[in-house]
Order: structure tokens, then C-alpha cells, then sequence
């Protein structure tokens, strides 16, 4: 369980996610890095589940960044389907360290400047343990996971509202669950045309 907020228009993606991890054997808290960029081509991968599956796809997509055809839409397009070929491995290695199925899943988005279209896109990707294809949607304004409490709350990309909104999710999360599955502090990523920030912007 954690938070994953997008917001996107033409020239601006902000992506949003807090910092609680979790060993998933012992329940231990720590820190983590859920939100990590590829910046020479002004791209942001960013994850919600499974912190291991998400750095696989990570260290992939970084190693596509490389590739001199390299484009954003050609990595949009394989990311689907790497995700499908690499999820059976990642149930077995959960499986053999006794990792319950149910609670295995990947939420992920990749977003950034598309040279190509001139304008700012996103797509979001989900895995979960019924072993179906990857789903695969592009973005047209945004998306918030969870979504739930913040039914009817208009977008913004203000940093006051964007934390306004994790603090909402993260008691939603913690209350449904019973226990802390969010929190720790959030973190935004904002990119536009040329530039990429990251603003570690208050605890949650």
C-alpha cells in the first residue's frame, strides 16, 4: 500500500508518492525511494507495490535510456510487456521466501517530455498476482491511488493542495488496514520541458 498521485497537462507532470516501506517478511519500516528519474531524456518511473519489482523495471528502463534510437513512446511500449515477462520470476522468489501471493502487486507510471508530440505524457501500468497481462493505460489529465478519499476534491498542482491530498490517502490507507501502510514524508517529482525537480515537501 502506498500513494501514487499524477497530475499531467501539456507542459507539466507531477508525480507524488510518500516514503513508508515496509519489509515485507518482518513488517520492519524504512525509507524508501518510490519515485526515481531518467533524466537525460526528462523521464520519471515511478511505483506503487512491490519496491523490488519496481527496481528491476527501473534498472531496465535506465538501461533502454541508453539505446542511440532511444524514444519515450518505444519505452512506453515495451514496458507492458517486459513487466509480464519478468512477473512470474518475481512470484516464485516471493513464494520461496514465503511471501503471501495476495499481497503481491505493481502499480507503476512513467511520464516525461515527449520530443516527439511536443507536450508532456504519462501512461500507468498494473501487475497483481492473478497473472493476467499487465494493464496499460494512458493518461489524459491524471490519476490518484488511492482515489477514494479524494472523490470530488478538484486537481492541484499547488504543493499545499498535492500534500493536503496525501495526508488524506495515507489515513485512509492506514484506517482501512488497520496499521501503518503509508506515510513517512512526501515526495514530488515536477517536470517540465528541459527541467526536472524533486521537493521532499512535509511528513505525512
Amino acid at each position: 500500500m502506498s500513494i501514487l498521485n499524477v497530475l499531467l497537462r501539456p507542459d507539466q507532470l507531477l508525480v507524488a508518492v510518500d516514503t513508508w516501506a515496509e519489509d515485507a517478511l518482518t513488517h520492519k519500516s524504512s525509507v524508501g525511494a518510490k519515485l526515481l528519474l531518467i533524466p537525460q531524456h526528462n523521464l520519471v518511473l515511478a511505483s506503487r507495490g512491490s519496491a523490488q519489482f519496481f527496481l528491476k523495471i527501473y534498472e531496465l528502463c535506465l538501461q533502454a535510456s541508453f539505446r542511440a534510437d532511444f524514444t519515450m513512446e518505444q519505452l512506453m511500449a515495451e514496458l507492458g510487456l517486459a513487466m509480464d515477462h519478468l512477473w512470474p520470476n518475481y512470484l516464485q522468489a516471493a513464494a520461496e521466501a514465503g511471501i503471501a501471493r495476495d499481497i503481491l502487486h505493481s502499480e507503476l507510471v512513467l511520464g516525461g517530455w515527449s520530443p516527439k508530440a511536443g507536450r508532456m505524457m504519462a501512461t500507468v501500468y498494473a501487475k497483481d498476482a492473478d497473472g493476467g497481462p499487465a494493464r496499460v493505460q494512458p493518461l489524459e489529465g491524471g490519476v490518484a491511488s488511492p482515489g477514494e478519499p479524494l472523490r470530488g476534491r478538484p486537481d492541484s498542482f499547488e504543493l499545499r493542495a498535492v500534500l493536503e491530498a496525501g495526508r488524506l490517502q495515507a489515513a485512509y490507507l492506514n484506517e482501512s488496514v488497520g496499521r501503518t501502510v503509508a506515510g513517512g514524508r512526501l515526495l514530488v517529482a515536477a517536470l517540465q520541458k528541459g527541467t526536472a525537480s524533486i521537493t521532499d515537501v512535509a511528513a505525512l
